[in-house]
């Protein structure tokens, strides 16, 4: 029995979809379906239900899988054990991540990445929208929230922390708010859906205001630079505006009120008997490029606290 045919049939049970399968392991849809009838044929078992749109594990299926599984990752040890797949991942990686985090955060290391693995591939999807990992038989992908189906894997790669901001002009001929109540006051600028702004009060208590946007934008990038044109304040997380931080091109809006963010960035991939090397390298990456304070955090302790 083919040690890849287990794993087209693997991944088509993770993946539901034989069309995922075939474009993830580098095959033809129709020669995923040929392979998939010859394992049945030899097995004498159907092994999946089929529709236009997915595919469901049988009776027969379902009770083969976890056989399968461990052949599978019994050869993935066999060569992880020669140090060859360790040593070098290959195939095709399907990541997705937002957009703006990708562009600023992701592509530029890539150079990097490559150099190291060479012989893997990369799929980059960006967008803000929630994809379908499943759907879109995406290996992993970077998110601003911990997912609650339990089908999928967590990893924590960085705290989301967030900072509202203003540009020194906006300051100057504005004035800075005193208190979140003072916002309604201001030009407030929003990043798509986020109008609930949330504090920490002077004596440690949350303070929630929801705010009406004078200017709504569906992208954390394009947001930050209306802040920096002086167009009003703006909540922005610390990894899109840390750089005009730094430059003073905005500077910290209400800085006697630190805003409570309750998001992180975690990395996600489904959940399997066996994390495939090509995403283990690329998750730890992920984590080694972040590190437990992330760079774009760094130092920017001190310019919000000497704005208080």
């Amino acid at each position: 029995m083919d040690v890849d045919d287990l794993r087209l049939f693997v991944r088509i049970a993770q993946l539901r979809s034989i069309s995922a399968a075939a474009r993830d392991m580098g095959l033809t849809p129709a020669g995923a379906s040929a392979r998939l009838a010859a394992l049945e044929r030899k097995l004498s078992a159907r092994l999946l239900h089929r529709t236009t749109r997915q595919a469901t594990l049988t009776e027969d299926g379902l009770a083969f899988l976890p056989h399968a599984e461990n052949v599978v990752h019994a050869a993935e040890s066999a060569q992880a054990a020669l140090g060859r797949e360790q040593a070098s991942p290959r195939g095709t990686l399907r990541v997705a991540a937002p957009a703006s985090f990708a562009r600023m955060h992701i592509v530029p290391g890539l150079p990097q990445f490559c150099r190291q693995y060479p012989e893997l591939a990369l799929d980059l999807r960006i967008s803000d929208s929630i994809v379908d990992l499943v759907e879109g038989a995406f290996d992993v992908a970077v998110r601003y929230t911990e997912p609650s189906d339990t089908s999928f894997v967590a990893r924590r790669l960085a705290p989301d922390n967030r900072v509202l901001v203003a540009s020194p002009q906006y300051v100057e001929q504005r004035g800075r708010p005193n208190t979140p109540d003072d916002l309604t006051e201001h030009a407030c600028l929003v990043v798509g859906t986020l109008d609930l702004w949330t504090f920490r009060g002077r004596n440690a208590e949350v303070i929630e205001r929801r705010v009406t946007p004078s200017l709504r934008i569906n992208d954390g990038s394009a947001v930050r630079d209306a802040a920096s044109a002086g167009l009003g304040i703006a909540l922005m997380a610390t990894w899109c505006a840390s750089e005009e931080l730094r430059s003073g091109a905005l500077v910290p809006a209400l800085p006697g009120y630190p805003l409570v963010s309750t998001q992180t960035l975690w990395a996600l991939y489904p959940s399997s008997r066996e994390l495939a090397p090509k995403v283990r390298v690329f998750i730890d990456w992920l984590v080694d490029r972040f590190g437990h304070q992330p760079y774009w955090d760094k130092g920017l302790d001190r310019i919000l606290d000497n704005s208080r």
